[in-house]
């Protein structure tokens, strides 16, 4: 049988960990693999002990992976990145969300965890890792590159966007050619137990934690003022700038709405909010990038002037055309064809091929 997203395949058999959550994309992984006949070893990374914040359901989510070892004869390993992810994940999205940026702790996890301590500590010992990102690579005149998932609904390329060449060429994403309808029905046909759980709806690891209650509990609240931005007009009080979001428009508390947010005033701890659907204020085509972050290298390298190109600025199936131009070493700018809604500082911009295809890497939004 060929495994999805595979074409030719050899007969050697493949030592490989498999990183698995409990949740049913990683268990179809398992499966599909199985069915392959690679030599597996299941890990599930616990990123804290019994009862500590952001690991609340992690005895279920064991529970559900023993099942899946047992059920295939494999060995389990729970390996513990606790103070890791909180040195290297929550540590950044604190100290982006407290200087009023907008963090993403996913793309850092997947980076700094997944496929960064796992890596060197474990991963290293294997011929390659596998993970239930909806994710394709492709190979391109001896180069590997990250590609998008056939289902662009699931597609998690723009989590993927910031991890290095060496961590790409190690990994295999062998659901990505798959839309979820399929991934489901593998899981039910196979009678996997958990072919009906539902899919976390949690930041990476925060699992159940609701993220405000999160950012409540480590950076408390400090009242500060709404303000209407054509107007000046006080609408009424917020619990802290960090609670909000360039773009954001739920949670704001606020009669005759929608209102977005569209700017903030750290210092002064002002939050402003315009009103409609359609204000000008929640859009823009210009998106300034620091720090970028290319996976399998420039593709661009030597080009002068604006690149086509397609970007997201946030999670979403909704793709993007713009012209992509170098302005420094790191230094790049979009300009998009279209308006974009809610260019948050701080979050990452991620740039694909024209054809919205491969995943090229991605850059932080500055102001």
């Amino acid at each position: 049988m060929l495994w999805p997203g595979h074409g030719n395949q050899t007969t050697e058999k493949l030592k490989t960990a498999v990183l698995i959550s409990g949740g049913v994309d990683s268990a179809v992984v398992v499966h599909l693999l199985k069915e392959r006949g690679e030599d597996l070893h299941l890990f599930y990374i616990r990123i804290g002990m019994d009862n500590d914040e952001g690991d609340c359901s992690a005895e279920e989510d064991i529970e559900m992976c023993t099942l899946i070892a047992h059920r295939y004869g494999l060995p389990l390993d729970v390996v513990s990145l606790h103070e890791e992810y909180w040195d290297h994940v929550m540590d950044y999205a604190l100290r982006t969300v407290k200087a009023g940026l907008t963090p993403n702790p996913d793309m850092m996890c997947n980076r700094m965890i997944k496929f960064g301590f796992f890596e060197q500590r474990w991963g290293k010992d294997f011929d390659q890792t596998a993970t239930g990102h909806y994710a394709t690579t492709e190979v391109i005149d001896g180069v590997k590159y990250l590609a998008t998932a056939v289902d662009p609904v699931k597609d998690q390329t723009d989590f993927l966007a910031q991890i290095t060449y060496d961590q790409l060429k190690h990994v295999i994403f062998p659901i990505g050619n798959l839309p979820k309808e399929d991934v489901r029905r593998i899981a039910e046909e196979a009678h996997l137990p958990n072919a009906h759980r539902r899919d976390s709806q949690g930041i990476c690891f925060l699992g159940q934690i609701d993220y405000n209650d999160f950012i409540r509990r480590h950076l408390g609240e400090r009242p500060g003022p709404i303000i209407e931005l054509e107007t000046g007009r006080k609408l009424g009080e917020h619990r802290g700038y960090w609670f909000h979001t360039i773009g954001q428009r739920k949670g704001l508390g606020l009669s005759g709405g929608p209102w977005y947010v569209v700017r903030k005033n750290v210092d002064e701890n002002v939050i402003y909010v315009s009103n409609g659907y359609g204000t000008a204020k929640q859009y823009g085509r210009t998106l300034r990038l620091d720090e970028m972050h290319f996976i399998s290298g420039n593709p661009w390298e030597g080009a002068e002037g604006p690149v086509d190109i397609m970007f997201k600025n946030r999670h979403t199936p909704h793709i993007m055309r713009g012209k992509f131009t170098r302005t420094g070493d790191r230094q790049w700018v979009i300009e998009s064809e279209q308006d974009v809604q809610g260019i948050a500082p701080g979050q990452f911009a991620v740039i694909y091929d024209p054809q919205g295809h491969l995943c090229y890497g991605s850059g932080v939004i500055t102001l």
